[in-house]
């Protein structure tokens, strides 16, 4: 079951990630750029729910730890914008993520105890694959700029590693 919970918002980004040989290559750094903060705002507001919701020591370990490396990245990410003198963009992708995120965020808040703590690990793990997933084969490939380019990729090794801690925290919850 907790599967299903699972972020609709990353099955927008999954589907972003792979339909996309017309679309990707129509992204434009601002675009990339928009997609992928929002992505991390929504993490970032997952983890939220998770530290007002959860009980569970080592669920509000890992949410913490998300608002922390997900708030420092999108902090790089908008001071290099700034730097660049770029409005990040939106577009379908962080438009379908936003809309994806509340109905997830709306299906979480009707769990508690362990319930919401598997769910909430579940979909960790599932959007991180996601994410991941489009990190590598979309949004990196088609950044155009260098730093915005370094930055994702920079991302990608952090996230890699939630991921991980995603897996490691779903098994134990099990």
């Amino acid at each position: 079951m907790t599967r299903m919970i699972a972020w609709a918002g990353a099955a927008a980004l999954l589907a972003a990630g792979t339909v996309t040989t017309s679309y990707a290559a129509a992204l434009n750094d601002a675009q990339i750029a928009h997609i992928a903060y929002t992505a991390g705002n929504i993490d970032i507001a997952a983890a939220k729910q998770a530290l007002a919701k959860s009980k569970n020591a080592k669920v509000r370990d890992f949410a913490q730890e998300m608002v922390r490396d997900h708030t420092a990245v999108n902090d790089k990410a908008l001071a290099l914008v700034k730097k660049l003198h770029v409005t990040p963009e939106d577009n379908p992708t962080s438009k379908s993520l936003m809309d994806g995120a509340a109905a997830a965020k709306k299906r979480l808040a009707a769990l508690n105890g362990a319930a919401f703590d598997k769910a909430y690990a579940a979909n960790e793990v599932a959007y991180h694959k996601t994410v991941n997933g489009a990190l590598d084969k979309t949004l990196i490939p088609n950044a155009h700029n260098a730093e915005l380019k370094s930055l994702l990729q920079t991302g990608l090794t952090l996230f890699r590693e939630h991921q991980a801690h995603a897996e490691h925290l779903e098994s134990a919850l099990k």
